[in-house]
């Protein structure tokens, strides 16, 4: 009770009169991970209003979340007819929206429902507020983040540095679980995470984690924790038994990733994070080589992503790592590449 006191008293009674503060959407308020989610941005001081969408349930979600004694309004959006007001004049996005993963399923087994879902957003999103940042959690976020990239592109707003995969998660269980191993304070530890976000394609670098791990530290013992961090998704899934997939543990590193936005949209930069973003000229010197899409770490500013980062050096294992990714991450953004030029399917004759 008394670190919810402070998280409050720091969203709301010490929040700093200067802060800007901006319009934040949540498509998929009312799912798994996006009422955590909602309840999180809540309670963040660069939130001026928070606006929550679904296609069900969203007006008990935002009349919950509306009673926390923080600063952001809160307004829920129920169906398509109400998006475009939901969107109006929103400066970030965030689509947790879609299927959860369920037991015996992989993120690429959500892909053909999911995929529609997160077309549909995105082209409502490029109507709207096609300025917006916008953050991509909806799975397989290896294919569904091409998806979005060509239906702005489709809409002549396409604007590669303000279109993120939240690979947020993938880094936050890296830092956990190493500190677990080096006895440390998970908030003292930093680990890079790249590559994509789904199994192999998920990339710890291991060799730059601070504090460093053992140097004794055995080879097999570094890839198991390479594996656990890379399947810690089915982890969850199968401790749920059936009951859902890795919500909470989502929701937290989704509001960590939209704080990193906030602070860098008002100024507070440069901002460093991990994100799944569209590969430039500008990055074509530090990101792998044939790769359109790649999680690397990010300069954010005012106008989004500054500069595309050095991976640094990678170990041994890294590199094989590397490269045995390559062709699974490029099928993956190819399978979203092509389903975002079919197009919407045709209407039933009636």
């Amino acid at each position: 009770m008394a670190a919810l006191n402070r998280l409050q008293k720091i969203a709301s009674h010490l929040d700093p009169p200067k802060t800007v503060k901006f319009k934040v959407a949540v498509l998929g308020a009312a799912g798994g991970i996006g009422q955590p989610l909602s309840m999180l941005l809540k309670m963040s001081p660069y939130i001026s209003e928070l606006s929550l969408y679904d296609v069900a349930n969203t007006p008990g979600v935002a009349a919950d979340i509306s009673h926390m004694s923080t600063g952001a309004r809160v307004k829920g959006y129920l169906g398509p007819a109400q998006l475009p007001a939901a969107l109006t004049a929103c400066q970030l996005v965030i689509i947790p929206a879609g299927v959860p993963r369920k037991p015996g399923m992989t993120r690429d087994d959500l892909f053909n429902i999911n995929a529609g879902i997160v077309r549909g957003l995105v082209e409502a999103v490029a109507t709207h507020c096609p300025s917006a940042w916008v953050a991509i959690i909806s799975n397989p976020v290896n294919s569904t983040v091409p998806i979005a990239a060509e239906v702005l592109k489709k809409a002549g707003v396409f604007q590669p540095g303000r279109l993120f995969g939240v690979t947020t998660l993938d880094v936050v269980r890296a830092e956990a679980f190493v500190a677990e191993l080096v006895g440390a304070d998970p908030r003292d530890v930093s680990v890079p995470v790249v590559g994509g976000h789904a199994g192999i394609t998920i990339l710890p670098l291991l060799s730059q984690s601070r504090p460093p791990l053992p140097a004794s530290m055995p080879l097999e013992q570094r890839k198991a924790l390479m594996a656990r961090i890379q399947d810690a998704g089915t982890e969850v899934v199968q401790a749920k038994a059936g009951a859902g997939s890795a919500t909470l543990s989502m929701a937290y590193a989704a509001a960590r990733f939209a704080d990193s936005c906030l602070r860098a949209m008002s100024g507070e930069g440069p901002v460093t994070e991990y994100a799944y973003v569209a590969a430039t000229a500008a990055s074509s010197s530090v990101v792998p080589a044939g790769l359109p899409y790649f999680s690397s770490p990010l300069r954010l500013g005012r106008g989004g992503v500054e500069e595309v980062l050095p991976l640094g050096p990678l170990d041994a294992l890294e590199a094989e790592n590397l490269a045995a990714m390559k062709d699974e991450l490029l099928g993956s953004i190819r399978k979203g590449v092509e389903f975002a030029a079919k197009g919407p399917a045709a209407a039933p004759a009636k």
